[in-house]
């Protein structure tokens, strides 16, 4: 049995995770949802109070109660408070699982690592309101695209502008990315990454490291929650290919 800690992106709260969850206990595994503050059922909580320390704080506390063995997987935004945790706790992890998301540098903001979404332009209030729609091309069914707009809920502005803080303990934990091929991440993407030669991602290639690729779009939480919880079970077991397992450069190259 392992344990999987599950930290959702932005505007969501443990409820994105129910399908996966359901999945993962059904194969015998612990499965905990996370909702950080401010969020989901947290939303009341006042948003000014609410930055990537808080979130980080509430990663970590869990990694306290449930460690150590756990997987921690994250999604998206989710990686930064769960790297950030995971860097203070690394003796609770045994591996982290980026789902659909890249690691950050320290002292690197999520609006400094990913200043297209436009998250500070939309901020009203000390949130960044829920967007009015999930582009068609991450198929998300449409009950589940309902229940998102149900659910979804604003996000404290602070967890995007502050900078996580990290050690590098975490650079010695084994780590499994599973990427989104619908929303542009593969890993043809990684190794062109890990081609520029820059330091932030030489550990893409070390052992240790593994890779999955789902046929999906930036959630598949909600849109292929079966199939998202059998890599999760196959990268706990350390499964999953090398940045350069089976791959051959291209003639010429």
């Amino acid at each position: 049995m392992t344990t999987f800690l599950l930290v959702p992106g932005l505007f969501m709260g443990g409820w994105a995770w129910a399908a996966v969850a359901a999945e993962l206990t059904a194969q015998g595994h612990r499965a905990l949802p996370v909702t950080l503050p401010g969020v989901a059922e947290r939303a009341g909580e006042d948003p000014a109070r609410v930055g990537l320390g808080e979130h980080t704080d509430a990663v970590a506390a869990l990694l306290d109660a449930e460690g150590p063995g756990i997987v921690l997987v994250a999604h998206s935004y989710g990686i930064f408070p769960a790297l950030a945790a995971a860097d203070r706790r690394p003796g609770q992890v045994s591996r982290v699982v980026f789902v659909d998301t890249g690691f950050p540098e320290p002292g690197e903001s999520v609006v400094a690592q990913m200043p297209q979404l436009g998250l500070l332009d939309r901020a009203v209030g000390g949130v960044i309101p829920v967007p009015e729609e999930i582009p068609a091309v991450h198929a998300v069914p449409p009950a589940e695209l309902e229940r998102y707009h149900h659910l979804a809920t604003p996000h404290p502005v602070r967890s995007v502008t502050d900078p996580i803080e990290l050690t590098g303990a975490w650079l010695k934990l084994p780590t499994t990315g599973v990427f989104c091929l619908a929303n542009g991440l593969s890993l043809e993407f990684a190794r062109s990454l890990h081609g520029t030669g820059l330091p932030r991602f030489a550990k893409l290639a070390e052992p240790g490291v593994t890779f999955f690729e789902l046929a999906t779009g930036h959630y598949p939480m909600l849109s292929t929650p079966v199939e998202l919880a059998d890599v999760l079970v196959r990268a706990a077991a350390g499964e999953g290919l090398g940045l350069y397992e089976g791959w051959s450069p291209p003639a010429g190259g």
